[in-house]
């Protein structure tokens, strides 16, 4: 098992794949923010729990042949992708707030920032503990 392989290191895998997917959906919140009738939508928060229970049932798939449609998408639904109760409704139905996006946005990136700093320090405690110093 590669050092990447341990469980801890998926975990934070995990949790920067969800920030890259909740920074996907709130950049088309803000995107949308004057289109009338839109909804904005938000991941359910990251927890151990979920990254357990998904790791266990994970089904990725791929292109076989360059003539084969891509699969593409987002995780949105993977980490549990919902609509957002807004409170504030514009007069054209639009229920995103920029103000808030934007908040949502920079603590989101902090958080993502954390988790890659956290990833990359451990990885380079383990090639020191291992006498890989590269």
């Amino acid at each position: 098992m590669g050092m990447g392989n341990l469980p801890i290191f998926a975990a934070l895998r995990d949790k920067m794949n969800w920030h890259q997917t909740r920074q996907t959906l709130l950049a088309e919140n803000v995107a949308n923010a004057e289109t009338p009738g839109y909804t904005g939508r938000d991941l359910t928060a990251y927890s151990f729990k979920g990254h357990v229970e998904r790791a266990r049932s994970v089904v990725t798939t791929a292109t076989t042949d360059s003539r084969h449609f891509a699969v593409g998408g987002s995780n949105a639904d993977r980490f549990g992708a919902r609509r957002m109760n807004s409170f504030e409704v514009m007069p054209d139905a639009n229920g995103v707030t920029l103000e808030e996006e934007m908040m949502k946005v920079t603590t989101n990136q902090m958080d993502y920032q954390a988790a890659t700093t956290l990833y990359s320090r451990s990885m380079r405690l383990m090639r020191i503990a291992l006498g890989k110093q590269g």
